[in-house]
């Protein structure tokens, strides 16, 4: 006899489907969940980025940190420390949640910052584990706390904090990660202000520094005179914007616009030819030439010997040059058209050289003397030379001898002489001179080196 077949049970349908889908719907709201917070986290990482990029004013750009390391975090509040210029610690920024609680945590953390200068006042050093210690004493227990330093170019410059008062908070490696994140933004924040004042400083000077060069430029003659006899060219090469070489030429009589058309009048006029130069570049030197060319144009007009000359500039500038710990080298010569008479003095400076057409030689034109601003008491020689038709002076300045090449070798008096001899010999005329001898110290130190010194060269040649 067949067994009855038994019904079955019952079965519950929704129950079976609601076992089987509450575990999926869950994970999927948690995927949600989370990529919803990664889109938080990153569109307020971009935010801070978009700030540090557009923000001009660094304040602006720091009161948005405890903000974002708060909303980063989901934290209660963060709390930005800074050094002041001085060394002592200050908070800079506090951003709370709780209106109601913000006032108390600024007050704790204000004291915090107190402390911490107080210890420093006494010597001792700020550390990460005295700053912690004193935000867990002031803070209370209730208040977890997580700080990053942040640093520019590898020196601490303040410390970013996060604080919570969720018991079931933790600091998790993500938290912290973001934490640094945030605090490295800010050092880059910090590190650019500070190249945009560096570079706001730059531009000042630079602009003082153009000002400078062109009141030198201005000082320094724009064209060589119309003296009778001879024929001049001159050149002044700065290595920097601002020099201590100097030149000039300057009448020795009073009535410094001749009439015109009165040749008499002109060749009685005899030339200061002068150039000197400052030891030391840049500003102070070419403030030092500015003083010398005022001083040096007051002297030549009392009708002195070039030796008296340069003895009375001497104990003038004496006192300004010691202070300064600066010295000046001068060679002063006055020429004499009537009688080609060449009248000279030298303050221990490179002599000029003088290329004697009848001979083909090169004597150079010296006397004893010291440093201009050396010892207030210093003597001075008078010197005279009597030049030909045909004869050619160069003046220079070290700067030209000292050119160094790549190798280290200096262009030296030596090649000076010899280039000069052949300039003399196959350039038409001053300018020409001029140019071959800039031309030679360039190629040897190289056409792309820059100058080192300042080079200054002045060319007289007699022409009848």
């Amino acid at each position: 006899m067949p067994v009855p077949k038994l019904p079955s049970e019952p079965t519950d349908s929704n129950t079976s489907a609601t076992t089987d889908v509450t575990p999926v719907v869950a994970l999927k709201e948690l995927v949600a969940r989370l990529h919803r917070e990664q889109n938080k986290i990153q569109d307020l990482l971009s935010s801070l980025g978009f700030a540090l990029r557009s923000f001009n004013n660094l304040n602006q750009f720091l009161e948005l940190i405890p903000l974002m390391a708060t909303r980063v975090t989901d934290a209660d509040g963060s709390a930005l420390f800074l050094y002041k210029p001085n060394g002592q610690v200050r908070l800079e920024q506090l951003h709370w949640q709780d209106t109601h609680q913000r006032k108390n945590i600024r007050k704790a953390l204000e004291t915090v910052s107190s402390q911490i200068t107080h210890q420093q006042q006494s010597g001792l050093a700020t550390t990460t584990s005295i700053l912690d210690a004193q935000m867990h004493y002031h803070l209370g227990p209730d208040v977890q706390i997580f700080g990053t330093a942040i640093l520019v170019k590898h020196v601490e410059r303040g410390w970013l904090y996060v604080l919570s008062r969720d018991p079931e908070y933790g600091w998790t490696e993500t938290r912290q990660k973001l934490v640094r994140l945030v605090a490295d933004q800010t050092a880059v924040a910090i590190e650019n202000d500070e190249l945009a004042v560096e570079l706001r400083k730059k531009e000042r000077l630079d602009q003082e520094l153009e000002i400078g060069a062109e009141i030198q430029r201005r000082l320094l003659p724009r064209q060589c005179p119309s003296i009778p006899g001879v024929t001049l060219a001159a050149r002044c090469k700065p290595a920097n914007r601002v020099g201590g070489d100097y030149y000039d030429f300057v009448p020795t009589n009073h009535n410094l616009i001749l009439p015109p058309n009165t040749k008499e009048t002109v060749e009685s006029v005899r030339w200061a030819l002068v150039i000197g130069d400052v030891m030391g570049k840049g500003v102070p030197a070419g403030l030092i030439m500015t003083m010398m060319r005022g001083m040096l144009r007051g002297e030549v007009l009392h009708s002195n010997t070039p030796a008296q000359i340069l003895q009375n500039l001497n104990r003038v500038m004496y006192a300004d040059l010691e202070n300064s710990n600066r010295f000046v080298t001068l060679f002063y010569s006055e020429y004499d058209p009537k009688n080609q008479m060449l009248s000279y003095s030298n303050a221990a400076h490179n002599p000029p050289m003088w290329w004697h057409a009848s001979t083909k030689t090169v004597t150079r034109l010296d006397t004893l003397g010291m440093l201009i601003g050396l010892d207030a008491n210093s003597q001075y020689e008078d010197g005279q030379a009597r030049l030909e038709p045909g004869d050619t002076i160069i003046y220079y300045t070290d700067g030209l001898t000292d050119a160094a090449a790549a190798s280290g070798d200096r262009f030296d008096e030596e090649n000076l002489v010899n280039e000069f001899s052949l300039a003399c010999r196959y350039c038409n005329g001053p300018e020409e001179i001029l140019d071959y001898l800039f031309e030679r110290v360039q190629q040897f130190i190289g056409a792309e080196k820059q100058n080192t010194d300042d080079m200054t060269l002045v060319v007289l040649q007699v022409t009848n």
